[in-house]
């Protein structure tokens, strides 16, 4: 499906591979656009733009479930978890995973996994000289190619504790795809006291209209991917074999948010259309 609007270019920017459809937009790159990035294409523009306008609350969500990921690394750090293992990755912005870890400690390792061609080759461009994280292309729901891939196992040893991160991508997942199931082949394959990192969206509401949420999820379903809101008790049930630490699974700015970080203050008004938590492995 061609989206692009009157007037945007259809030229292939100098970093977009050449295999990659310019027509065709991309869960990352419309994410991308959504926090600022500039590695997004017209297509992913023009279906952003009409997601702003059925669901004004988008960008500052992504802000919110982006500060959530910075404020986990750094709790998992704090536990002292070294390794870990994003899925779903996306395409990198300022204070990534590997940046927020490795401030922290100068020895965490981090992988990287996306499914989206332009995700990985930016991430690797950004990864270039670092020699203590690495990308692989790869499908989150599809855990036996990222845990036996042979960068993987470079990188990271499983026999230690890994946080796994899985921020603002599994409403991408169905239930036909079976996400508990998905998790519990990544659990199996972590060492105890391992960390599971979840941020997810759902039809439960505040601060935002519900028509502006499912709006923008038939928008979603039509030109890029089916979105499957869940409920607290959903997102909770995805920790199946592992134990939540404090707050719980809670709304995403209220999970342990930071007066020091502006954009994870929930701040009167802010959009809570998702659910947040992090779970240690037992």
């Amino acid at each position: 499906m061609r989206v692009v609007e009157q007037g945007e270019s259809a030229e292939r920017p100098s970093w977009a591979p050449s295999e990659v459809s310019l027509d065709e937009p991309s869960i990352a790159r419309i994410w991308d656009w959504f926090l600022g990035g500039s590695h997004n294409f017209a297509a992913d523009r023009a279906v952003a733009r009409k997601t702003l306008e059925l669901m004004p609350e988008g960008p500052r969500m992504a802000q919110l479930s982006r500060a959530f990921l910075r404020r986990a690394v750094r709790y998992c750090v704090s536990a002292g978890i070294t390794q870990f293992l994003d899925v779903g990755s996306g395409i990198p912005t300022v204070g990534n995973v590997h940046e927020v870890a490795q401030q922290a400690d100068p020895g965490a390792r981090i992988v990287y996994a996306d499914i989206d061609t332009v995700a990985v080759a930016h991430t690797r461009q950004i990864l270039d000289g670092n020699e203590q994280a690495t990308v692989i292309q790869a499908d989150l729901r599809s855990p036996a190619a990222i845990l036996e891939h042979a960068e993987m196992h470079r990188m990271l040893d499983l026999e230690r504790p890994v946080a796994l991160l899985m921020v603002s991508v599994l409403h991408f997942v169905t239930e036909a795809d079976d996400p508990r199931g998905v998790i519990a082949a990544y659990r199996e394959a972590l060492a105890p006291g391992s960390m599971l990192v979840i941020a997810h969206g759902s039809d439960d509401t505040e601060g935002m209209p519900q028509d502006h949420l499912h709006t923008a999820r038939e928008m979603y379903a039509r030109s890029v991917a089916p979105v499957t809101l869940r409920s607290r008790a959903e997102v909770e049930a995805l920790f199946a074999g592992f134990d939540l630490v404090d707050p719980g699974v809670v709304w995403i700015p209220q999970w342990r948010p930071d007066s020091a970080e502006a954009d994870s203050e929930p701040g009167p008004g802010s959009p809570r259309a998702g659910y947040a938590g992090v779970g240690v492995r037992r």
